[in-house]
């Protein structure tokens, strides 16, 4: 396979417009019809996939679709429909947290900005980047697994923190396309820029891509 030195690293502008002829139409992809699914939806999209997330979240909204409904909610039950996700026991506590929170601070309204969503427990900057960017437009960098291993192999930042690679992507990209790049991205990360066996044979960023620690 023929590689470009390491050292090398096409323009960022290159880069991104590359990825927006490859990926188009990316977007997020937890099923979602108002604030306060995605909001929950997110919350228990750490450590699984989307796709798991999809598969218990119709029960669970189907049972509890108000935060009204959700902070009346047995723990047990929470758990029950959850319990595909990984760590359901804590995911069901922070999303009853959530909602809890959401009618005693916030009128049951999910707020936004990213303070008054960072009070809410079980969120963390990445989740409340997807709300806000997903749901209310607000320009947001999602630093996911996929976000931060292929920011990395790209050389836009050498941190595995993600709020340190948060900070370095925005130095780098304008914040018009920070929710669709992160998008974009993820759809790369699953299709070929995976973590154990990247497809770069395949890859149409080789010939620009600078694969750092890719062996």
């Amino acid at each position: 396979m023929s590689r470009r030195a390491k050292s090398q690293s096409a323009p960022v502008s290159e880069t991104l417009n590359r990825l927006a002829e490859i990926y188009p139409h990316a977007h997020g992809e937890l099923h979602h019809e108002n604030a306060f699914q995605l909001l929950i939806a997110t919350i228990l999209s750490a450590q699984t996939t989307d796709v798991r997330v999809n598969q218990v979240t119709p029960e669970l909204f189907r049972r509890f679709p108000t935060p009204q409904a959700l902070a009346g909610a047995d723990l047990a039950e929470l758990e029950e429909i959850l319990r595909p996700l990984g760590f359901f026991r804590s995911k069901a506590r922070s999303i009853h947290g959530t909602a809890v929170a959401l009618l005693a601070d916030f009128a049951a309204e999910v707020p936004g900005t990213m303070e008054q969503l960072l009070t809410l427990p079980g969120v963390g900057r990445k989740t409340a980047n997807v709300v806000l960017g997903d749901w209310f437009g607000v320009p947001g960098i999602t630093v996911d697994t996929h976000v931060g291993r292929i920011a990395r192999r790209w050389g836009w930042t050498a941190s595995k923190d993600p709020v340190q690679a948060e900070k370095d992507l925005a130095n780098l990209w304008d914040p018009a396309v920070w929710t669709v790049t992160c998008h974009r991205m993820i759809f790369h990360g699953r299709a070929l820029c995976q973590a154990r066996k990247p497809q770069c044979d395949q890859c149409p960023l080789l010939d620009i891509c600078p694969q750092i620690g890719v062996v």
